[in-house]
């Protein structure tokens, strides 16, 4: 799951939302008179941007998307593996390239539409027709980052899809045809960008007419006010003033309903207020607790659930920028520079770890025995001097106003990463930018950038989700061109041996820590924390938690 993209505006809207504080005041008041609690109240660091997963890169919105929205296939309950979803099983043919889909019957859309083959294929051809805006990648993050382009793609940079055709065959099978063989498939489909939509809610709502213009988009109201899945929870109101969405249960769902009748996702950006609010029972979980707060929250009797680490930090380096960084003994001198297990050792959960690679050792593909860059002050000196930089100057940029599951504290990060680089003579220049949408605008386009630090949680298993999404393609957060990389890339992607496969991405682990775009920094095991008296629900790798099965006891 990357950070959320940048250039995202939403449309205000005008719904009303139940308060919170009323609601966590019933929670804490209705034990005296013996009813059954059914409103929960979790915490956010941010707002979601956008209630369309098609639309959605940012991890607040992807966990609103899974709790109303259902995929083809899921990740198993607290893993990565691939399990059934709306699709009780898939097939490929002899050649790989076409996936037969057995859908589930008996399912409806919260507006009491049936979901059937002919509702996955109108939102498989939604994506593929996109035009305009929906061919952006700040608008269609995922789409590209999986499918590559479009039907007809409007911008000459943009690869051919992957995605071919969608088929139903009948009401409850639909055959899903691509280009050649990938990795991807069919594990990518487990992305909430790859939920399905009633099709009577896209049409009524006019849920692709997406406006504005590439600096500020529009989304319609269908993304904001209208979201329409086969989920356990339906969509209430989204109260953007008073930043709290509700969701209310789906009486009408066909598979074991939500335990709890309502969800409020409740932002509350500072982590020191999310966890007094917890203490005093304004809420009733949240996210991203604090790496010294994990052991006295659990000594007080609140259920602290940490996820295995399926994340990196990263220091990123753009080329583009300033031609220092273009050359390759710099970028190894800044890599030489840190001082990256004093970072985990100091300002990371236990568990974490110093990251060799772009993705956690337990992923197929990882490899041990890539260049390591172990901290080494003189020799960082030396590569600089002998790269004629040695009175380097960079624009170091970091976010401010956020935590997420591999970045707890940036400024603590910056400060510590910031001193080992003046420490071998690099002049560092600070720019703390407001997470969104400055820092994300300023990070991840244009050249404006030098060095920053950014993370990715995984979506799914797989080596290309990790590395694939960072170096398959030229981005601008990186600012380099390197097509032998490139077709690497595409080679092991294209790879129908999972054994060879996997064998492909392990070089490619070591070329990309030759070429050294950036340099991955840790892996951390992020923790979420409920109630004392809330039950059900299991850490995910990939934040997939699932609070249809809270409940408190």
């Amino acid at each position: 799951m990357r950070a959320p993209r940048p250039k995202v505006a939403i449309a205000a809207v005008a719904v009303a939302a139940l308060a919170v504080a009323g609601c966590a005041e019933s929670n804490r008041d209705d034990s005296s008179s013996g009813s059954k609690k059914d409103t929960l109240v979790f915490g956010v660091a941010g707002d979601p941007k956008v209630l369309d997963p098609s639309f959605a890169s940012d991890g607040e919105s992807l966990r609103v998307a899974r709790q109303v929205f259902e995929t083809l296939v899921r990740p198993e309950e607290g893993g990565t593996k691939v399990t059934p979803g709306l699709a009780e099983s898939w097939t490929p043919d002899a050649a790989g390239t076409t996936w037969t889909f057995k859908l589930r019957s008996g399912v409806k859309f919260h507006d009491g539409t049936e979901f059937n083959a002919a509702a996955v294929c109108a939102n498989f051809d939604r994506w593929y027709n996109a035009k305009g805006l929906m061919q952006s990648p700040d608008v269609t993050a995922y789409w590209q980052d999986v499918m590559g382009g479009f039907a007809k793609n409007e911008d000459a940079d943009l690869p051919p899809s992957l995605f071919k055709s969608c088929t139903a065959k009948d009401a409850t099978t639909v055959d899903l045809a691509f280009t050649r063989v990938s990795s991807k498939i069919p594990a990518a489909l487990m992305l909430p960008s790859f939920s399905i939509h009633s099709p009577k809610a896209l049409q009524e709502f006019d849920a692709s007419n997406v406006g504005g213009t590439a600096e500020d988009i529009k989304y319609p109201s269908y993304a904001t006010e209208h979201p329409t899945g086969t989920g356990p929870f339906k969509f209430k109101s989204w109260d953007v003033a008073n930043k709290t969405l509700t969701l209310e249960r789906n009486e009408d769902y066909s598979g074991t309903k939500a335990k709890l009748k309502t969800l409020i996702f409740k932002t509350i950006s500072d982590e020191n207020a999310r966890k007094q609010a917890l203490r005093s029972g304004d809420i009733q979980g949240y996210d991203l607790v604090g790496p010294a707060d994990v052991t006295p929250l659990k000594n007080e009797g609140f259920n602290v659930l940490t996820r295995p680490a399926f994340n990196v930090l990263y220091l990123a380096i753009n080329q583009k920028g300033n031609p220092k960084l273009a050359d390759l003994r710099v970028r190894q001198a800044i890599a030489y520079a840190l001082n990256r297990k004093q970072l985990v050792d100091s300002k990371l959960p236990p568990g974490a770890k110093v990251a060799d690679n772009f993705m956690p050792d337990t992923v197929e593909g990882w490899n041990g025995d890539v260049t390591k860059y172990t901290y080494d002050p003189a020799k960082a000196k030396a590569l600089l001097a002998e790269a004629g930089a040695s009175n380097l100057t960079l624009k170091f940029h970091y976010p401010t106003e956020v935590t997420r599951p591999y970045m707890p504290n940036p400024k603590d990060i910056f400060e510590l990463l910031s001193a080992d680089l003046k420490a071998v003579g690099i002049t560092v220049e600070a720019i703390p930018l407001k997470w969104s949408p400055d820092y994300l605008n300023a990070t991840t386009s244009g050249n404006k950038h030098d060095i920053h630090f950014l993370g990715w949680t995984g979506d799914y298993g797989d080596a290309y989700n990790f590395i694939g999404t960072f170096f398959d393609r030229p981005k601008d957060e990186w600012g380099f061109n390197n097509k032998a990389l490139f077709d690497q890339f595409k080679d092991a992607d294209g790879t129908a041996d999972i054994a060879a496969r996997t064998e492909k991405y392990k070089a490619l682990n070591k070329s990309v820590m030759d070429f050294l775009p950036g340099v991955p920094i840790s892996h951390s095991p992020p923790a979420i924390v409920f109630g004392k008296d809330v039950t059900g629900v299991k850490a995910s790798p990939l934040t997939d938690e699932r609070y249809a099965t809270a409940e408190f006891k």
